[in-house]
């Protein structure tokens, strides 16, 4: 898998963003293009903003013990596999400001380095390995990248 940790992958995935334009259809799924890109941000967001509650502690066991795996996990995602209430989008968003915000994100994670993500702890998974944040971050975007056909 490609690292988010290194220049190369940033380049092309952000060359893959900026392929998009606000009228790109999607292959599968409902989300339109400015929603995909408002959720595909919502994992930034736990790690950078603080804006998003952190699950209880029973919800977290029950996300590690099943669902942790499917996320940071190797396996590529299944088209419409369902996710969580914070990542459901609802209206239209800012296309152009969703995709400004997921392209910062994307440069921060690598300025930041992967040994800042070392041991770094998940809303939802407890500590996770840079291996785990790569997939965790890589995986989401490049199957909503393609879903979207770029």
């Amino acid at each position: 898998m490609n690292s988010i940790f290194e220049a190369e992958t940033v380049a092309a995935l952000s060359a893959r963003i900026n392929r998009l334009t606000p009228t790109t259809e999607h292959l599968w799924g409902s989300m339109t293009v400015d929603q995909m890109l408002a959720h595909v941000n919502v994992a930034y967001e736990m790690v950078y903003d603080g804006i998003h509650k952190k699950p209880s502690g029973l919800m977290r066991w029950v996300l590690k013990k099943f669902v942790k795996e499917k996320v940071v996990g190797p396996a590529p995602y299944a088209r419409n596999t369902p996710t969580a209430p914070v990542f459901k989008m609802k209206g239209p968003k800012d296309f152009t400001r969703e995709r400004e915000r997921l392209l910062a994100y994307m440069l921060r994670v690598y300025r930041d380095g992967a040994e800042v993500f070392e041991g770094k702890e998940s809303h939802s998974f407890g500590p996770l390995t840079v291996s785990e944040w790569n997939v965790l971050f890589y995986k989401h975007l490049d199957h909503h990248l393609t879903q979207f056909g770029v």
